[in-house]
């Protein structure tokens, strides 16, 4: 309805007085800054930002042919994003920063000289040095190492141990999984391998005789891991269900532990209803053990991994509910590509993102609207991560780390000077976003 001329006049003066409220005021602006003058502040703020230490969120670090990098493997013949493919001329950049590489091209025959060098290396720089050296490099101070052991050549000082807890899902007769598809076949296997050593782990030979009696190995297990040096679970889980779990009743899931703990198969239904259960005893536990819960709310390897079911937006009804208000929930990749929705659920105190993951996917002009969208919203909630792990000779935890850090410093520090530069933050602001972005939040996570 239009306007009469009685109410118009109130707003124009509303207008008019907000508008000398205003003035001298400077308002974030659209337009584009001058290059020289973008350049500069760019540089500057990319020299302090390469100063600040890095506490790395999540990592696979570790050795090709070291089984324990991962409670996983890749399926054959799974797709490979073009960064992490020994073609990438990146790596060459990567491979002469970390190893002196000689070499112009990434060829077949040069790439044997860089496999011959890290072999040398590692003869050379025994015990923890040579991933030591690796931290040093790229300057992180600390890493999180997401692994089935942290392993002998990784120093407890420097790296941190989040342990897999996907296994304590998968104790039945699990072959209807398994035919499925080609990537679970691959991968229950080694849920259910896993499972086995750790019943031997906490001195059992079989599943327990009751539900209860497999609740309390389960915190058994997580409080001896606690005491190993275990600073957080892992779920990888998103590659074998969906991450939306339900909130049966414990007589459910007990009736069902009772009926398929000696033999038959649950049907999908009761076997997801046994895993909702589980998933929330789970955390609830790593609530009061003070154990951070990481969980891969991403796009994920294989011909088969569903990325609308694996998004962290199925994780909501569980995120929310306030029986949890004591876990802390770390959300890794950032729900990419979901990356804009998933921030909102941060709005919960308990909830973190992690970037880890799209630093290896995103060249830093991408990966700068990422960081860009998630700290003019909630800076304090959100983490670096790698997830450097052993894809390749030529890609190795090394180079990922590299690739990661590099692809993190310059897209923060491009997303900073525009925010800067449009008048969004100051200069101060900036540096603490880079500080707690790089550092200081995640070690808030696994420090207390």
């Amino acid at each position: 309805m239009p306007f009469s001329g009685k109410q118009a006049a109130p707003l124009v003066c509303v207008f008019l007085l907000l508008a000398s409220m205003l003035q001298g005021q400077q308002l974030p602006e659209a337009a584009p800054p001058a290059p020289a003058l973008y350049q500069r502040t760019y540089d500057r703020l990319l020299k302090a930002i390469d100063a600040i230490p890095i506490f790395d969120n999540h990592g696979h670090p570790g050795f090709s042919n070291d089984p324990n990098v991962d409670a996983m493997t890749s399926p054959p013949e799974a797709s490979t994003a073009f960064r992490l493919r020994a073609d990438n001329p990146e790596l060459i950049a990567a491979s002469k920063a970390l190893f002196q590489y000689p070499y112009n091209d990434n060829s077949p025959q040069h790439l044997q000289w860089l496999a011959k060098k890290k072999a040398e290396l590692r003869e050379e720089q025994k015990g923890y040095l040579y991933f030591d050296t690796i931290l040093d490099r790229l300057n992180i101070e600390q890493a999180v190492a997401n692994r089935v052991e942290l392993g002998p050549y990784l120093s407890p000082k420097r790296f941190l141990w989040v342990f897999f807890v996907d296994s304590l899902l998968f104790p039945f007769n699990n072959q209807e999984i398994i035919a499925r598809n080609s990537d679970l076949a691959v991968n229950v296997p080694l849920q259910e391998k896993k499972l086995h050593n750790e019943l031997s782990q906490e001195g059992l030979r079989q599943l327990p005789a009751t539900f209860d009696d497999y609740l309390q190995f389960a915190t058994h297990l997580l409080e001896d891991n606690k005491r190993r040096g275990g600073v957080g679970i892992k779920f990888e889980i998103a590659y074998f269900r969906s991450l939306h779990f339900d909130d049966p009743p414990k007589q459910i899931a007990e009736g069902i532990y009772a009926k398929y703990r000696s033999g038959g198969t649950p049907s999908a239904t009761e076997y997801k209803d046994f895993q909702d259960y589980l998933f929330r005893y789970l955390i609830g536990e790593a609530g009061r053990l003070h154990l951070p819960v990481q969980i891969h709310t991403a796009v994920g390897i294989g011909d088969y991994y569903s990325v609308s079911q694996g998004t962290a937006l199925q994780l909501e009804n569980v995120l929310r509910d306030p029986r949890y208000n004591s876990t802390t929930f770390v959300l890794l990749h950032g729900g990419y590509p979901f990356q804009q929705q998933a921030i909102w659920l941060t709005t919960r105190s308990n909830v973190y993102l992690d970037s880890s993951l799209m630093e290896l996917y995103l060249y830093p002009a991408d990966l700068k609207n990422v960081l860009r969208d998630w700290l003019l919203l909630f800076p304090e909630k959100v983490v670096f991560g790698s997830d450097a792990f052993p894809f390749s000779e030529a890609v190795g935890a090394e180079e990922s780390y590299w690739i990661a850090v590099r692809s993190a410093r310059t897209a923060l520090a491009a997303a900073l000077t525009e925010m800067i530069l449009n008048h969004e933050i100051t200069e101060q602001q900036a540096m603490t976003f880079a500080h707690g972005y790089l550092h200081d939040n995640a070690a808030k996570l696994y420090k207390k």
